[in-house]
């Protein structure tokens, strides 16, 4: 569906090398009264809804948790700036994914082209009707995307690439990266070693695990929100830079209301089970990464999309479970 294809781009790795032009009416602006208030009611008692670096302390060790964004805004600077004394004195860097795991996922992609691509059977204009692919090849055309790239890629690539708004997407390749990479960058300068939470093949297991028929309903979804994207990806920007993580997570679930023909409870389900898969399981799997390499370290650094720190079962509060202090950088 849409939105997990936009939690993906906003709030996970895989991380598009998107500059922020995108500018227009914010989807928080959008909202009514009542949602408003089931906003409100939805972020006040939500572990760690808002901030973007922390500090958890146990003994003598120090871990700095850090919520990034993937794609590029020059309001990034700052915090990098906060960051570089944490990141160039850790003993070590943990990320999303490193240098390394990016390596390996083009080697992977060029050993395995249909992870991203049908290489055989139909194309996806045999795929869909007729009116679903005349609004995919205004919507890839919009992006730069060739019709006949577009024609030959994975359903849930495509949904997840067309969840980019044209606005940004003419810089996508202009090398401009988020803030994972900026202390990437920085940790290589320093000489400190980094190191993944997770296998990098992650993702790609997880969207693979949908049929096509999912797929393709998702894709189908993504083609009748254009205006709500664009709107959603302003409130994305202005909601991380006002540190509001929970408020956008939440923004997200109530967005789906507004996609054309939704049933809400339908809706709702489907947005429970995207924050599972893409947040929760993987929150779960990367505390005990965290925690063991944390021993026998005085300072690590753990920077991971800025979704992943927010609730019940964020990283916060599954570190603060195993015993970890929380505290706010200020």
């Amino acid at each position: 569906m849409f939105f997990r294809s936009a939690a993906t781009l906003l709030l996970s790795c895989i991380a598009f090398p998107a500059a922020a032009v995108c500018v227009g009416d914010s989807y928080l602006d959008q909202l009514t009264p009542q949602q408003e208030a089931q906003l409100s009611a939805e972020v006040a008692d939500m572990p760690y809804s808002e901030g973007l670096i922390w500090t958890a302390s146990k003994d003598t060790t120090q871990i700095t948790v850090v919520g990034t964004m993937h794609i590029y805004d020059p309001r990034l600077e700052e915090l990098r700036a906060q960051l570089a004394e944490r990141v160039a004195t850790a003993d070590l860097v943990l990320l999303e994914a490193t240098p390394k795991e990016e390596a390996q996922l083009e080697e992977l992609i060029t050993r395995e082209p249909d992870r991203l691509f049908l290489v055989d059977g139909p194309t996806l204009p045999e795929l869909v009707d007729e009116e679903t692919w005349q609004l995919i090849l205004a919507a890839a055309g919009e992006r730069g995307i060739p019709s006949f790239m577009a024609a030959k890629m994975q359903p849930w690539y495509l949904s997840m690439t067309l969840a980019v708004p044209s606005c940004a997407m003419a810089d996508m390749m202009a090398g401009a990266r988020g803030l994972d990479q900026m202390i990437i960058e920085d940790a290589q300068a320093a000489g400190v070693p980094m190191q993944a939470v997770e296998p990098y093949t992650t993702l790609f297991d997880l969207f693979g695990d949908d049929n096509m028929d999912e797929q393709i309903s998702m894709l189908r979804i993504s083609m009748l929100v254009p205006e709500l994207q664009q709107q959603m990806f302003v409130s994305m920007l202005d909601s991380y830079f006002a540190e509001e993580i929970g408020q956008l997570w939440e923004l997200s679930r109530l967005a789906m209301s507004d996609v054309p023909g939704m049933d809400p409870a339908a809706g709702n389900a489907m947005f429970d089970e995207m924050e599972e898969s893409m947040l929760n399981i993987r929150n779960r799997n990367w505390i005990p990464v965290i925690t063991d390499a944390a021993k026998g370290r005085d300072d690590i650094v753990v920077a991971v999309g800025a979704g992943h720190l927010i609730g019940e079962q964020g990283v916060l509060q599954l570190l603060e479970n195993e015993g970890w202090t929380i505290t706010r950088a200020e």
